[in-house]
């Protein structure tokens, strides 16, 4: 990653904010953070929150009663930093069983230019990370779809969707953590409803944090269908 592709900003006397040339690089960031992190080499770091093209770093640490210049020279070694592609099996995979049976899945499919029979196989097959969260509590933006998937948000959002209704809009995939509105396109659902992908009382909260592999596992439909939703006029 060249230098050329970064852009390092203060946000406040505790923190910086990363800015990169697109989500993929954003990403291979993120990574490069955490593996850092994890072996000891980013002291004085609290927080690192990824977003669809920034990392924050916050809560930098005071050094010598100086946070400014704890922060201005960190700002100065990300930027020489030398960060690999993002290496999409450093980590074992969630594995979410689903329903392929989502009231867009037809849409979806006329979108891919395939059978609606084609579409779960598709989507299964592909292997997904999260790649940040926002949002609602508990809601990741999965990315691996390819470009040829992408596909654009409903033109009408509806006003509720249920929980676990698993979900498609531009290069992103994500499964709906609880009822709320919202205007993507719906494909499938989570096969077990209880599943909670945020549990304020686990650590961590959230099943699918940044950085998560996922992949999605086609399961036979079940006696109880997708619950209705409702299109906002």
């Amino acid at each position: 990653m060249e230098v050329r592709e970064v852009r390092v900003l203060p946000a406040g006397a505790h923190a910086l904010l990363v800015e990169l040339a697109d989500g993929e690089r954003a990403e291979a960031f993120h990574a490069e953070l955490l593996r850092r992190r994890a072996r000891g080499a980013l002291p004085g770091v609290r927080e690192i929150v990824p977003g669809a093209r920034t990392v924050l770093l916050d809560g930098i640490e005071e050094v010598s009663g100086r946070i400014p210049a704890a922060r201005d020279r960190l700002a100065r070694d990300l930027l020489s930093w030398s960060v690999p592609p993002l290496r999409r099996e450093e980590r074992d995979a969630v594995e979410i069983p689903v329903v392929y049976d989502g009231p867009d899945l037809h849409e979806v499919a006329a979108l891919w230019g395939v059978g609606v029979d084609e579409v779960p196989g598709l989507h299964s097959r592909t292997a997904f990370r999260v790649a940040f969260c926002g949002f609602a509590p508990g809601f990741g933006y999965l990315t691996g779809l390819p470009e040829r998937l992408h596909v654009p948000r409903r033109a009408t959002p509806r006003t509720r969707v249920p929980a676990g209704a698993l979900a498609l809009a531009g290069p992103y995939t994500g499964v709906y953590p609880r009822p709320s509105p919202g205007g993507w396109q719906l494909i499938g659902r989570m096969a077990d409803p209880a599943a909670a992908l945020w549990d304020s009382g686990r650590e961590p909260a959230a099943l699918l944090g940044p950085g998560t592999r996922v992949r999605f596992v086609a399961a036979e439909p079940g006696a109880v269908p997708l619950p209705r939703t409702e299109t906002g006029r």
